[in-house]
């Protein structure tokens, strides 16, 4: 009867992933391949060998001009950063990631706002500011709509970004939020014409009667504008909500996932798609699992993965069918009956999926753990990391305070040694993949200041707690680290908290 209780519970719960599919979101990414020196333990995962470049604040208030303006009067407004002492939900940061060279970073919001960020060039004077990143521009990617067959709405929230590699001198990126997927192009802008035939110098249409000379144009210097202008809207093409896209390494193609499809998009056909994998049952009644995240493979344009909220990673070939359902590989570590628990199903669930940059392993990342899947082994994972294992004993009150649904995800440094992920209490966690070293760091505001070193910090679980050490009792559960970024090439990374945007890089850089 003790065992029945539970049982019940799960299913009346509103929380679990299976009864959250109209409503919630069920919250992986290529990024290029680097050649950095693999980091050490005295460079990666070593004593307080991460030091604060900046801290970034994403705007509370932005004052965007209209699309529909005339062009010559958009400009970007940079003035909005200041350092807040509170942040609405819409500040949220809700996605981070590094362009392919990494000299550009973007942020999305629950806002619908895309902010991004340039690294500082090196300059004689001040080498230490090389690292730091000043905003670029800043543009309204998303709206909040409302789907009335439905009676759904549409959250204006940035659910994931991916850049393109650069082909010229503008940039391009995909955001989407839960239904539409929309390309972008960022461009610079440093010279306007003049001496228009048709218009006086206020811009104002001349009376042909009064035009006696044929002038020619010139190009005059300007301040520089950083454009963003839509070029692609990807629409109406999920029932349900995207959790992830990702970009074909033929760089012609893309795909998006949502709770129970993939769909496969070109990049230059907007008005259809093609459906790659459907786990919809004819009864949803009979649904079991749903799809949590999926991605490429970072050089065969054929291959992609997408994991499960059972803990299950499919690896599919479109060259074998048309239709994926029927996976090529299955990987799945088998549970431990001794340690299954009222919690199993939900802290299994995997939040995020990401290939490494030699496309040889794969990275997942449930609740408490990041594991590491060779391709060629589908049976149990070759390395398994545990992020906070010193919460196992507290899943029921994560469970009451929704945290335990919380989507944590993970990547690579550019050489694949070292793994990256969040945590609670603004903690984050890097686990060295040679020398089996892991360290916890803290993106606090209290130690904000340039150039400051972290000090790695420890959780004391009972006991005897020392100086350095901080109780799991006093963790704050409001404070977490879901979304993170690795420069492709340096050991510089981007860490999301809040509305706060912190990058740190390596000591010895």
């Amino acid at each position: 009867m003790l065992l029945s209780l539970p049982a019940l519970h799960l299913q009346t719960s509103e929380h679990h992933p299976l009864f959250q599919l109209p409503h919630r979101r069920l919250g992986p990414w290529c990024s290029p391949t680097g050649s950095p020196a693999p980091l050490s333990c005295e460079t990666g995962c070593g004593e307080g060998s991460w030091i604060l470049v900046c801290r970034l604040l994403v705007p509370t208030q932005v004052s965007l001009l209209s699309m529909e303006e005339d062009i010559d009067t958009r400009k970007i407004n940079n003035s909005f950063l200041r350092d807040h002492s509170y942040a609405t939900e819409a500040d949220i940061i809700s996605t981070v990631e590094f362009n392919h060279t990494g000299e550009l970073l973007a942020t999305g919001d629950k806002g619908g706002r895309v902010v991004i960020f340039q690294r500082e060039q090196e300059s004689k004077n001040q080498v230490h500011r090389r690292g730091e990143y000043n905003v670029y521009s800043t543009f309204q990617s998303h709206e909040p709509e409302f789907d009335y067959l439905k009676s759904l709405e549409i959250e204006e929230k940035i659910n994931k970004i991916r850049w393109l590699p650069q082909q010229n001198a503008a940039y391009f990126l995909l955001s989407t939020n839960d239904k539409t997927v929309k390309l972008w192009k960022v461009s610079e802008r440093d010279k306007r014409p003049e001496g228009y035939n048709l218009k006086d110098e206020e811009g104002r249409l001349r009376d042909p009667a009064t035009i006696t000379t044929l002038r020619v144009p010139v190009l005059r210097p300007m301040d520089l504008m950083v454009e963003a202008t839509p070029r692609r809207v990807f629409a109406n093409a999920h029932t349900y909500h995207i959790n992830s896209i990702s970009v074909n390494s033929d760089y012609e193609t893309y795909m998006s996932a949502d709770d129970l499809r993939i769909n496969l998009w070109n990049f230059e056909i907007t008005n259809q798609s093609f459906n790659i994998v459907d786990i919809k049952p004819a009864n949803m009644e009979e649904l079991t699992e749903v799809i949590t995240a999926a991605e490429f493979h970072p050089h065969h344009c054929n291959t992609f993965v997408y994991s499960s909220s059972k803990g299950t990673i499919r690896l599919c070939d479109m060259r074998a069918s048309a239709l994926c359902d029927r996976h090529t590989k299955f990987f799945e570590e088998p549970e431990d009956p001794s340690n299954r628990s009222f919690f199993s199903e939900i802290i299994s669930s995997i939040s995020d999926v990401k290939f490494s940059h030699s496309g040889r392993y794969i990275m997942t990342r449930d609740y408490l753990t990041v594991k590491v899947w060779d391709l060629n082994m589908e049976n149990r994972p070759i390395e398994t990391y545990q992020v906070h294992d010193y919460l196992r004993s507290k899943l029921c009150s994560l469970y009451e305070n929704d945290c335990i649904f919380d989507k944590f995800e993970c990547v690579w440094n550019g050489s694949d040694s070292v793994i990256m992920t969040g945590s609670y209490n603004n903690f984050f966690r890097m686990f060295d993949r040679n020398t089996k070293r892991d360290v916890t760091l803290e993106a606090s505001r209290e130690n904000s200041k340039p150039r400051a070193i972290l000090k790695p910090r420890k959780v004391c679980v009972g006991g005897k707690r020392r100086k350095d050490e901080i109780s799991v009792d006093s963790l704050d559960f409001s404070k977490k680290i879901l979304h993170t970024a690795w420069h492709p090439s340096e050991n510089i990374i981007a860490v999301a908290a809040t509305n706060n945007l912190y990058i740190f890089q390596d000591k010895v850089n």
